[in-house]
């Protein structure tokens, strides 16, 4: 959700256009009605898009029309409805995830190319520019990452090749390492993960193997 309430979709995979696609609208819930809005430089889907602190929205890699997953990012400006390149990651990925950290950066993790990837890297607003940080203890990708009220992140399940995953860790900004936590009860993928008033994480669903 942007600043001014509306909601940008951006990417993803089109079957009635015959793929990938690069179309992005803008949802007003005021009038329930969408319109375009400038469509990204590169066409993807299994991308992330963070609402940055200066209400530019970071795109983020995922998977192009042909070939490998991208290392490319773009930043949406609400105010001219046009995308501009940004700084590329050190490494391509899709179906990773990204966060907004209280500093503002933007950590991403893990994903997949090829493989499932255990690396991580941060996003600074102000340069455009990526820096690699501490790597997943697992790789893995189609898992969730959830920030907490103490500023750390939670990773939890996703999947690994063909194995179902339920371990979970947690990203410390502060000294940029990942550390292991309690293990899911479940192992999943395609999971949702959302954060309670009470400061617990709820995971629930999607693709589940009992572990």
């Amino acid at each position: 959700m942007l600043p001014d309430g509306k909601v940008l979709v951006a990417g993803g995979y089109d079957s009635n256009q015959g793929g990938v696609v690069a179309t992005a609208e803008l949802y007003d819930p005021a009038s329930g009605i969408w319109t375009a809005t400038g469509s990204l430089a590169v066409a993807r889907s299994e991308h992330t898009a963070t609402l940055l602190p200066n209400g530019k929205v970071l795109v983020a890699a995922g998977t192009p029309s042909s070939g490998g997953p991208l290392r490319s990012a773009e930043l949406y400006d609400p105010a001219s409805g046009s995308w501009t390149a940004t700084g590329s990651l050190a490494t391509a990925r899709s179906l990773h995830r990204a966060t907004l950290l209280p500093n503002g950066e933007v950590l991403v993790e893990g994903g997949l190319n090829f493989n499932a990837l255990a690396s991580a890297e941060l996003y600074d607003s102000a340069s455009g520019t990526w820096t690699v940080t501490g790597s997943l203890a697992q790789a893995r990708r189609s898992h969730t990452a959830t920030l907490l009220p103490n500023g750390k992140v939670l990773v939890a399940a996703g999947i690994n090749g063909s194995n179902f995953l339920a371990s979970a860790e947690l990203f410390d900004p502060a000294s940029g390492s990942w550390s292991d936590t309690g293990s899911l009860g479940i192992a999943r993928y395609y999971h949702t993960a959302t954060l309670l008033p009470s400061g617990n994480v709820l995971v629930a669903g999607d693709t589940t193997v009992v572990t």
